[in-house]
């Protein structure tokens, strides 16, 4: 395949989905309630639970069960409390909201910087990076996580800081990976044709909505990875290592 850049997933596909399920996610739930008490009258703190606490409003007219974020005009401790009852619950959902993710990479920034995290990558993950981007290949990432947790991932990786390799970062902000219009905006974007971009993504969701943009796809089968069905075995190329990824 004619391939000029490459676009990366991350969980199932850099990563394991063990890491983000049994590591990252729990850091959330154990350090939420000290992150906002300890970090109540910083900025970014409160944009933070504005953008859930609108995204609340907005939910609560879809859907169910929705916990509400206190108004700012309550007490911090009630505030803090809706606030870990309403993050609880999306995570529960497994949403992926774009105030959710915003709010997570906040709180995994200082686990990254205190080393108490560590950002699991695949063993093919590293030499693949050197060799596409050697090969003047451009690489990016689109993950359902915000910019600034895939940044802190890549930088504080097992591997060391691989940041030097990726021209580029997308995550919600641009569209849901399930929407086919995402792909398109990324490719216009980066300036790039679609059908010179190939996605590498664990989920046949994502795949579809990539194919139908004209993105390249190939799905990868990692230890841990939900299995393939054979509608979709047949229709896309899957690989278990980036080694086996041959571009021209």
């Amino acid at each position: 395949m004619v391939i000029s850049c490459l676009l990366l997933d991350i969980e199932g596909t850099t990563t394991s989905i063990s890491f983000v399920k049994d590591e990252l996610f729990p850091y959330i739930r154990r350090k939420l309630e000290s992150h906002l008490k300890n970090n109540w009258d910083s900025q970014e703190v409160q944009n933070d639970i504005e953008s859930l606490r609108k995204q609340a409003t907005e939910d609560a007219t879809k859907m169910a069960g929705v916990p509400e974020i206190a108004s700012f005009c309550e007490s911090p401790a009630l505030i803090q409390k809706s606030v870990i009852s309403n993050v609880n619950w999306n995570m529960d959902q497994d949403r992926k909201m774009t105030a959710l993710k915003q709010l997570q990479g906040h709180i995994w920034r200082r686990g990254y910087s205190s080393g108490e995290i560590k950002g699991h990558l695949y063993e093919d993950v590293e030499e693949a990076l050197k060799l596409w981007t050697s090969s003047g290949k451009q690489v990016y990432i689109y993950s359902s996580g915000s910019v600034e947790a895939q940044k802190l991932l890549f930088e504080h990786s097992v591997a060391g800081n691989l940041l030097q390799y990726f021209s580029g970062h997308f995550d919600t902000k641009i569209g849901l990976k399930i929407e086919s219009t995402s792909y398109q905006e990324i490719s216009k974007s980066i300036e790039m044709e679609p059908d010179k971009i190939l996605f590498l993504t664990d989920l046949p969701a994502e795949a579809i909505a990539a194919d139908k943009a004209g993105v390249q796809v190939k799905l990868l089968v990692r230890p841990g990875n939900a299995p393939l069905n054979e509608e979709i075995l047949q229709r896309f190329s899957i690989c278990r290592d980036f080694k086996e990824i041959q571009l021209t």
